[in-house]
């Protein structure tokens, strides 16, 4: 009888356990996702699948359970216009008794009936929203996100949303901080996406997909494993001279370990996913191995270079390949051995040609996939392909200074200047934010360039269809990846497609400079070229301000090639000397070596009797290329007649008789090489030419 009992006894135990142990494993990880319309899935076709928490549900698997409590319009302030705490979503999440909350709640108080009236109250109320949902479940983890994106075409914009958005954001990290809450980084993943946001606020079914995948990261830890940007490679070359950054992303609070020239750095990864070890400066030498490994995974680079790293960026004539160039054929023929030159080309996955692009190309547009390469040693074969005037300037400076030198070369056909500044630095001044608005109509962007963009874009379905044109695009899908590995600087060949405004882009250019290098935080030099000859109306007064913008920007300079251009083709194919010329500002002006580097630089114009007596430079000997009669020179009259003048050089100046006809009072200025394509002939000792300018009479 014991025995009967005792077995009875030990089955219901038993049974007791297996009850016990299934409601435990039954018992899910409760998820509240708080916030407003982005939450909630505002104009999502389905947002019981579409919305952000749903897909989250997918990803975590069946071991968690999310709610979304989400509701459009919903503050953060308690004086807000519809504040979340007096709602009954709030009460849901508080009842929902979740294990771990996301909070991505600020997108509505920037509406001007909250920010300008309680804006100093939103600290507070995030914490008694944090605080409240604490004391509900002491045990509860709390994530606060920075916020999803508001793009400049919003209605409100420019009226405030502009400066009280980033106002919050730059609250809800101290949030975090201050209430010991971990922090999601919503913004980054979304904000070069404007294609995701129909109406500059609410992101579409992928949108709230990449939401969902960075809250995922963020809660499990897994980022995918070991990875390294793209500037990572086999042949790389390493900037001298400069603290040495080695950087990637990994799965959340990983070792990872990085050997490199003898040196071990290690370092755990962030909650973010992402880890950075430094290096001290090197002097230039290798070639080097760079090993980087976590506990799952070792990567091997080899052929590591240290020398100097320059990026070679613009429009079609920096692109135009050494093989198009006048002397290409004949260089690869002989294409000598260079261990010491480098190149990365990052190639377009599709050229900007008069075509219509498919569905395929179309989505990688959008997705930034855009640019894709990768560094090797030069051989005729890559360079064959790679930037004339990037490996001649490269060839040139290898040649002068010996060291090794790397070319990173980011270029398109075509490309506006706008396309090539970061989003924020547009929207933050005053009149490049009005180019964002409407691109593929607006008269900012010049028109051939709209007309190109929409042909490639004839087959898109969406309106907001991304292209290389468009302003901020080339940043965030090319030189956003380059950020963050010092560079020596840059050669820049751009201004065909803003030919058409030279003083919107006498704004704009110092704009991209400044901005650039705020990004490297690196005051690097910048060498541009400037516009060559062709029967372009705009283009001789384009010129002149290029000319006056290299004295309005400290540390950049000009490289001429008006004296190499082609009356009727926008491609020159005397990319050689462009090269070398960029070369000679570079020797002299970052490698400090004694060489004359620009042609005669007019300094003043004064009328003495009837002669009209033009000074430049001091260190310039004045000459006439091949000879004979110097041209290019004419006379603005004040009633806007221009009249063509001869000219002579005398005493290392440049004298023109006036004409009897002419009285020097009438004469307001003094322009030369003003031909859009022009045949001046004014150079110096070294045959470097003079530039367009157009200068008052004093």
């Amino acid at each position: 009888m014991r025995t009967t009992l005792k077995i009875i006894l030990g089955v219901w135990l038993l049974s007791l356990s297996l009850q016990f142990n299934l409601f435990a494993q039954a018992k899910k990880i409760k998820v509240a996702c708080i916030g407003n319309s982005v939450t909630a899935g505002y104009l999502l076709k389905d947002p019981t699948q579409e919305a952000y928490p749903s897909v989250l549900q997918g990803l975590l698997g069946t071991a968690y359970e999310v709610g979304n409590f989400g509701l459009s319009g919903a503050t953060l302030l308690k004086k807000g216009h519809r504040p979340y705490f007096k709602t009954k979503e709030f009460t849901a999440a508080l009842n929902f008794q979740a294990d771990i909350a996301i909070v991505h709640l600020g997108l509505n108080d920037t509406d001007p009936r909250n920010w300008p009236e309680y804006r100093d109250e939103f600290q507070r109320d995030y914490a008694w929203l944090l605080d409240t949902l604490r004391k509900n479940n002491p045990k509860i983890k709390l994530y606060v996100c920075r916020l999803t994106p508001i793009f400049s075409e919003h209605p409100r914009f420019k009226s405030g949303t502009r400066e009280w958005y980033w106002q919050i954001q730059k609250e809800i990290p101290l949030i975090a901080k201050e209430n010991q809450a971990e922090l999601i980084d919503l913004n980054t993943p979304l904000n070069s996406r404007t294609d995701l946001f129909a109406d500059n606020l609410h992101p579409n079914k992928e949108g709230a997909a990449i939401i969902a995948q960075t809250v995922y990261e963020n809660l499990s830890g897994n980022y995918g494993g070991l990875k390294l940007p793209v500037l990572f490679s086999d042949h790389m070359v390493l900037q001298r001279d400069q603290a040495i950054p080695v950087y990637g992303t990994a799965d959340a609070a990983q070792p990872v370990t990085v050997l490199f020239n003898n040196i071990k750095r290690t370092v755990i990864t962030g909650k973010d996913g992402k880890w950075k070890v430094m290096f001290p400066a090197m002097p230039h030498g290798g070639p080097y191995q760079l090993q980087v490994n976590d506990k799952k995974k070792k990567i091997l680079f080899k052929d590591i270079l240290i020398g100097d790293v320059w990026l070679c960026s613009g429009q079609s004539n920096m692109y135009f390949k050494l093989k198009q160039s006048a002397t290409g054929e004949a260089e690869l023929k002989e294409f000598p051995a260079q261990p010491k030159l480098r190149l990365m080309k990052f190639k377009p996955s599709a050229e900007t040609d008069a075509v219509s692009w498919d569905s395929t190309t179309l989505a990688q547009v959008n997705q930034l996939h855009y640019f894709s390469g990768n560094w090797e040693t030069a051989m005729a074969g890559n360079a064959a392909e790679f930037s004339a005037i990037g490996y001649y300037f490269g060839q040139q400076l290898v040649q002068e200074v010996g060291v090794p030198i790397g070319l990173i070369q980011m270029a398109v056909g075509g490309s506006t200047l706008e396309s090539w500044i970061d989003r924020y630095t547009m929207e933050q001044d005053p009149q490049l934010v009005d180019v964002l608005t409407n691109w593929r109509k607006s008269d900012f962007i010049q028109e051939w360039a709209r007309g190109r963009a929409n042909l490639n874009l004839k087959n898109a379905a969406n309106p907001r269809q991304r292209h290389p044109y468009e302003p901020a695009y080339n940043y965030e899908a090319g030189i956003a990846q380059l950020i963050g590995s010092p560079i020596k600087g840059v050669i820049w060949y751009q201004g065909e497609s803003n030919a058409q405004n030279p003083e919107f882009y006498a704004h704009s250019f110092p704009v991209l400079i400044k901005s650039w290098r705020e990004k490297w935080n690196i005051d690097f030099p910048f060498y541009y070229v400037q516009l060559s000859g062709i029967n372009r109306p705009s283009w001789p007064y384009f010129r002149d301000m290029q000319r006056e913008v290299q004295y309005q920007v400290p540390n950049a300079y000009m490289a001429l090639s008006s004296d190499l251009g082609d009356s009727l083709d926008v491609h020159p194919i005397r990319k050689k000397e462009i090269g070398q010329r960029l070369a000679l500002q570079a020797l002299k002006h970052s490698y400090d070596q004694n060489r004359i580097a620009d042609g005669p630089i007019v300094k003043s114009a004064l009328i003495k009797a009837n002669v009209l007596e033009i000074s430049f430079a001091e260190g310039a000997l004045l000459k006439v290329k091949d000879g004979g009669a110097l041209q290019g020179f004419e006379l603005v009259l004040d009633k806007g007649s221009v009249l063509p003048v001869l000219a002579t050089i005398l005493n290392n100046k440049v004298q023109i008789q006036i004409p009897a006809a002419i009285k020097t009072e009438n004469i307001r200025k003094v322009r030369y090489s003003y031909a859009p394509f022009s045949r001046a002939n004014l150079v110096n000792q070294d045959g470097l030419p003079a530039s367009t300018f157009a200068l008052p009479i004093n």
